[in-house]
């Protein structure tokens, strides 16, 4: 079989799709890819200058292309909701939470969360619950959450979501893309038990080179750290590109079952889309079932569409 490629991508003429972290990486690739097929896209960002550029980006590859940018910032709950609401009126078909951030010092968001547990996982949490009743009044929906391989450098724990007893940067992005699986295993539970036809999955981009790995160094001026990241990223790292495929997988190849996890299919590194290894906790009810409930109290978010 052939391996699958953006040409294998079907007609998504009359859907729209918010991809949140579009403005670069491979959330700027899957914004582009969807609009090249005919999907309406709007480009989430945290920066309207660099969301803007972008688009005007797309536009210039895309002729004719429907894009926009809407402002958001996952790491402030006030943002999430001002996007949702201004999506209430809006035909939704595809979500893509793609946005991230990885392995940054200990800081905290707008509402007081460890970043990286704050935005990777609340931020999408609380957007997704918001736009839920847009999704499911579209046929054939999907959700798509961006994780990562590395969710195997620890599971989540309960009892320090926010990392306040102790925190290691490694660690804790792996317990946020751990977060992220688990979601979506408790989300993809919850609308099959309503009956729902919405499509909950996950993605990973396998080691892709964006600006995601420079982020943290940079922050810090770990100046070597940046070095060594940048010169990995041109030796090892497949294009981001070839680490959006496995997201355009998951969000609109046939088939695609809920709880689904996509990957590079070269030892999760690089390679055309695949089923992916996912740890198991990833994949654990109860754990699925607190991580919601917290969640649920600390965004204030009620996925009330769900709900008997």
């Amino acid at each position: 079989m052939a391996a699958w490629t953006t040409s294998d991508i079907p007609d998504q003429s009359g859907r729209t799709a918010v991809i949140t972290g579009a403005n670069s990486g491979i959330g700027y690739v899957t914004a582009r890819e969807l609009a090249r097929r005919g999907a309406r896209t709007i480009l989430a960002c945290r920066s309207e200058e660099r969301g803007s550029a972008a688009v005007a980006r797309l536009l210039t590859e895309v002729p004719g292309a429907h894009a926009e940018f809407g402002r958001l910032d996952l790491g402030d709950l006030a943002s999430v909701r001002k996007f949702a609401a201004a999506y209430e009126d809006t035909r939704l078909d595809l979500l893509i939470n793609n946005a991230g951030v990885m392995a940054l010092p200990f800081r905290r968001t707008a509402d007081g969360f460890e970043t990286q547990f704050g935005v990777n996982h609340l931020g999408h949490f609380a957007l997704t619950g918001l736009l839920l009743p847009r999704l499911l009044e579209a046929p054939g929906a999907r959700i798509v959450t961006v994780s990562s391989g590395l969710h195997v450098l620890g599971n989540i724990d309960i009892g320090d979501l926010n990392g306040e007893r102790s925190y290691r940067r490694w660690i804790a992005y792996g317990r946020s893309k751990t977060a992220n699986l688990l979601f979506v295993h408790e989300l993809a539970r919850r609308l099959a038990a309503t009956g729902a036809d919405t499509v909950a999955a996950a993605a990973h981009p396998g080691y892709a080179s964006t600006n995601l790995q420079t982020a943290g160094p940079r922050m810090e001026n770990r100046r070597v750290a940046e070095r060594v990241v940048a010169l990995g990223n041109r030796i090892i790292a497949q294009s981001a590109e070839a680490g959006a495929l496995p997201t355009l997988y998951a969000a609109t190849a046939p088939g695609v079952r809920p709880d689904w996890f996509t990957g590079p299919g070269g030892l999760g590194l690089r390679g055309a889309p695949a089923p992916s290894w996912r740890a198991k906790w990833t994949r654990n009810d109860v754990a699925g079932e607190r991580l919601w409930a917290a969640s649920e109290d600390l965004t204030g978010v009620r996925y009330d569409a769900l709900k008997s």
